[in-house]
């Protein structure tokens, strides 16, 4: 399949993203991006599946509007708060030591250590993602796995870094995109696929934070020898700063994110020009007039955002990397396209500071917002979802009413509607239509009252047709929509079924491996017992 559909779902504390990208080969064209406010979302969790889907279902229907598209399915990130990271490790003794390791063993070595690594209350808790730190395979130790996958070993050890979060925000994020009738083809750990769509391969490689502000949380990625190596967040953002906003100046939050928007700046001792703006603020139901100076106005967002990046600064020293961050910080999401920010994140930290745009591994025309910090995570679910070949997203739309194929009794409809209007046109000019003389004599009188019963007649005649010919079209179009229904509906139990049937092909292929690996482990275990044994004596 060379052209493909993939959409994209940012269910924000702010905002929901909707993202829709062509796929053609290897070239991706974003073909809509709209953003609108978001209900029944906390610190990037869904608390309200129901509020948060009849938004949702808005923004889906307006991008279905706009491309002429049935959205089935769309990928979407999972929450970035109330993430925690364990480690855990894995070793296996493999089975040919002549052979090269291949990329099976690799994901075996995964799965085992996912599945050996005692997740705190499972029923509550549950794996956002698995990222390998290391591996080790006899002499050649802590090597990434572009350099292990080819090499010649007996054993093969893997060390990863488990990020597990709470199982309910995972099975609310299923039940808002129920409520739209969607499901998730794809749930993504966000801060992975957003370091890869903001940073560039020097920066992962020589050491780099990535922070991300974004509406109700905030959150700091470490990379190092281009691998994930830490990962922290908070539960403050760009909302917070709003809130701050509405308290002080007493005003609406709608008026107060206008104002952030409009006049938001850091660090008021740089302002020039707009230091002694005074912003007016008329209130319609009191009639009463505020003001605002918009270096008060940046007094207030300076001294939030000072606390948000102290707090994550904290986590970067605690992360043990702060003096291996040749890259520095990269600051992103939102709250990132704030004036001055990078400049007081370099006062703040020391280090060298740059704004991160996603980087241009798409193409977008007539996509306002496409190419701001506040699009990265939309953008990084598109090009993470390029990756699955399978993935198509999208489906045709029914025809339009507009569209539908006049049947061929239309003619005869509009035929009848003409002679209706003549006929009513001759009774209220009083002249009578003409028609063949009747054989039987009869007076002029007479003549003109039974003319007048033949026209009555036909009126109620032709508008029992009509009636009849409105009626079977109009069942005709309901049994046309229960096919259409039918058959999307179909489309959508074969797509899951497919997913199914690879799911399961890929755990078969686990369960060989375990078996495989298994019996070897098994006889290691045995022999290790018996040496014990022959040892006591």
């Amino acid at each position: 399949m060379d052209e493909r559909y993939i959409a994209a779902v940012d269910l924000g504390s702010s905002k929901i993203a909707v993202t829709v990208a062509k796929i053609d080969g290897k070239d991706t064209q974003i073909l809509y991006y709209r953003e609108t406010p978001s209900l029944g979302v906390r610190d990037s969790a869904v608390l309200n599946p129901k509020m948060a889907g009849k938004e949702l279902g808005k923004a889906i229907e307006q991008a279905e509007s706009e491309l002429k598209i049935k959205i089935l399915q769309v990928v979407v990130g999972l929450p970035r708060y109330c993430v925690t990271q364990q480690k855990a490790s894995a070793k296996i003794v493999r089975t040919d030591p002549e052979a090269s390791i291949s990329e099976e063993e690799i994901e075996y070595l995964k799965s085992s250590a996912v599945d050996s690594y005692p997740i705190d209350n499972p029923e509550k808790n549950v794996s956002f993602g698995v990222i390998a730190q290391s591996f080790s395979a006899d002499d050649y130790i802590n090597s990434i796995e572009n350099d292990i996958v080819g090499m010649v070993s007996d054993t093969l050890e893997g060390k990863f870094k488990v990020f597990v979060g709470r199982q309910r925000d995972s099975r609310n994020i299923d039940k808002t995109l129920e409520e739209v009738g969607i499901v998730a083809a794809k749930k993504f750990f966000v801060p992975e696929i957003t370091a890869k769509a903001v940073l560039n391969r020097e920066e992962m490689d020589n050491g780099v934070a990535l922070m991300e502000i974004g509406g109700a949380a905030s959150s700091v990625t470490i990379y190092k020898g281009g691998i994930l190596r830490y990962y922290a967040s908070i539960p403050f953002g760009g909302k917070t700063i709003t809130n701050d906003i509405k308290y002080e100046c007493s005003c609406s939050e709608k008026l107060a994110e206008n104002l952030k928007l409009a006049y938001g700046v850091c660090m008021p001792e740089k302002l020039q020009s707009l230091r002694d703006k005074i912003i007016q603020i008329h209130d319609k139901e009191t009639g009463l007039t505020k003001q605002i100076s918009v270096a008060y106005l940046s007094e207030i967002i300076t001294r939030r955002l000072e606390e948000i990046i102290d707090a994550l600064l904290w986590y970067v020293q605690e992360s043990g990397l702060a003096d291996k961050l040749a890259g520095g910080i990269v600051v992103t999401g939102g709250a990132a396209a704030m004036p001055n920010i990078s400049s007081l994140i370099g006062e703040m930290s020391g280090y060298t500071v740059r704004i991160g745009y996603p980087r241009r591994k798409y193409s977008a025309v007539g996509c306002p917002g496409v190419d701001e910090t506040s699009s990265a995570t939309s953008i990084a679910m598109i090009l993470a979802g390029k990756e699955l070949e399978y993935l198509n997203c999208l489906d045709e739309a029914p025809r339009d009413e507009e569209e539908e194929i006049i049947p061929e009794e239309e003619p005869v409809d509009e035929a009848v509607e003409d002679a209706d209007e003549t006929a009513f046109d001759s009774e209220e000019s009083g002249e009578s239509m003409q028609e063949e003389p009747l054989e039987v004599e009869e007076t002029e009188e007479e003549g003109g009252e039974r003319d007048g019963l033949f026209r009555r007649k036909d009126i109620e005649a032709s508008k029992e047709e009509k009636e009849r010919i409105k009626a079977e079209k109009a069942a005709e179009k309901a049994a046309r929509k229960a096919r259409e229904a039918e058959e999307r509906a179909l489309r959508r139990r074969q797509k899951e079924e497919e997913q199914k049937l690879k799911e399961e092909e890929r755990k078969k292929k686990h369960e060989e491996l375990v078996g495989k690996f298994g019996i070897i482990n098994w006889f290691r275990d045995k022999l290790d017992n018996l040496y014990d044994e022959t040892s006591d004596f």
